[in-house]
């Protein structure tokens, strides 16, 4: 771990991360740090080469950071790599019906039935209610007191579950939020770890440790989320058509394929309210504690989002994210830095080629985002926190399939645009109201687990600018 200082205007600020192994690790080795923290096992020769072969157990498998080597796998060829047995464990538990976990004519149905949800149109549409929620947080920062101490994680988890509330939920949680943060936060420790009975390739009906925990988590997130939906129901059914709550999860019940003109079923719909919890509450506060961490250790960009804050958010909420510009960049390369999903998998299910690659049918293909993000072959100064790459100016010249935060082809996440304009929003919010420092001594530390968050949390002292937005 790192004790992080503030560094001087001008100075380059490289964020803690793990050094690459030397060498790669041994079996036994591996296992261990994939359960402490499977961050730390990649080895330096998966930062330079554009794919690597690794032997397991009951498999190979091919470390993949070669775009054009991506896109063949994630868009050209994406129906021969379906998710692997590890990833369809941990989205089984309480994702099993959702978007993120179904396959084949099941996911076209659900995608084409929830498209409609993350329009361009409706996202901007929920500019209004992430302003509020952002606001409410800086009046109960206000309250606290001057330099008081927050963790920084927490509060990010909380504001993303106001958004929910404000965009998805609109009659409320009906429960306390630190016990529902609490329980979210122990549902992806538990789902997130990846152990020897999955490299071994134990079957996932085989339990894991912690299954009981997680068994007790989903009861209480499935009585949350039956609640809402039933309440909803009745409260839809009484009402003439058209009318209703104008959030997320009235256009979920009424969502229909546009192809058979079906509902979704009571399973499904379940399933992709929790999916939307994990996507766009767990994700999204990661990604805003590390871009006010970032923030906070770079004088010259909080500067200059606190310039467009002042600038922008007094003026129309229409177009407001897209004038966020420099906001938007400092997420972008937090994401780089970052990215809330470091890992995502595939398994061929037919011999193919990569490249001059051979892969054979179930072979495992591993494409992460942390490495892409910070490969020798594909960024200048991959380590160096610089937004300067996403400006509007720059952004074009970084080649597809670099940049992967949400996934890409047919399986990218479908609320990108939700969550990048919700963090962007609140970043410049949060930016202009207050000074925010971390702690004097504090030990940041990168920690994977299904998400990418940090280890310890955030202690960071919030200090006042004054009450205007």
């Amino acid at each position: 771990m790192l004790r992080i200082s503030e560094p001087g205007i001008g100075e380059e600020f490289r964020p803690p991360a793990p050094r690459p192994q030397d060498r790669r690790l041994g079996l036994l080795s591996l296992l261990a740090t994939l359960r402490r923290n499977p961050l730390e096992c990649w080895s330096a020769e998966y930062f330079r080469e554009p794919i690597a072969r690794v032997r397991l157990p009951f498999t190979t498998a091919h470390l993949v950071h070669d775009p054009a080597a991506i896109r063949h796998v994630l868009v050209d060829n994406a129906g021969n790599y379906r998710k692997d047995p590890i990833q369809r464990r941990i989205l089984a538990t309480g994702l099993g019906d959702g978007l993120l976990s179904v396959e084949g004519e099941r996911w076209d149905v659900q995608r084409r039935t929830l498209a409609p949800l993350f329009a361009r149109r409706t996202v901007a549409s929920f500019t209004a209610s992430m302003l509020a929620a952002a606001d409410r947080l800086a009046e109960r920062w206000r309250t606290l007191g001057a330099e008081s101490t927050v963790d920084m994680v927490a509060e990010m988890t909380l504001i993303t579950l106001n958004v929910l509330a404000l965009t998805i939920f609109s009659d409320g949680i009906a429960r306390d939020y630190d016990e529902f943060r609490t329980a979210m936060n122990g549902y992806f420790a538990v789902i997130g770890r990846i152990g020897a009975l999955d490299l071994l390739g134990v079957p996932p009906s085989v339990p894991r440790p912690g299954q009981g925990r997680l068994r007790r988590t989903m009861a209480y997130f499935e009585g949350i989320i039956e609640e809402i939906i039933e309440a909803r129901r009745t409260r839809l059914a009484s009402q003439p058509s058209g009318d209703g709550p104008s959030d997320l999860l009235t256009l979920l019940l009424r969502a229909l394929d546009p192809s058979t003109g079906r509902a979704m079923s009571f399973a499904e719909v379940r399933s992709n309210i929790l999916t939307f919890l994990s996507a766009g509450h767990e994700t999204t506060a990661n990604t805003l504690a590390w871009s006010i961490f970032l923030l906070s250790q770079s004088a010259d960009w909080r500067a200059r989002v606190r310039e467009e804050a002042e600038r922008e958010l007094d003026g129309p909420v229409e177009g407001l994210a897209d004038r966020l510009a420099v906001t938007r960049a400092v997420v972008e390369e937090t994401l780089r830095l970052y990215p809330p999903i470091a890992a995502l998998s595939r398994m061929a299910e037919r011999a193919d080629t990569l490249g001059d690659v051979e892969v054979k049918a179930r072979s495992l293909i591993v494409i992460a985002p942390y490495v892409l993000h910070r490969h020798r072959a594909l960024w200048e100064r991959p380590d160096v926190f610089d937004p300067s790459r996403f400006l509007p100016e720059a952004r074009g010249a970084i080649p597809r399939y670099t940049y992967l935060p949400f996934g890409t082809g047919p399986r990218t996440c479908i609320g990108a645009a939700f969550a990048l304009q919700e963090a962007t929003i609140v970043l410049a919010v949060l930016t202009r109201r207050f000074d925010i420092a971390l702690l004097p001594d504090v030990k940041v530390w990168p920690l994977q687990r299904i998400t990418l968050r940090p280890s310890d949390g955030l202690p960071m002292r919030v200090t006042s600018r004054g009450r205007g937005r």
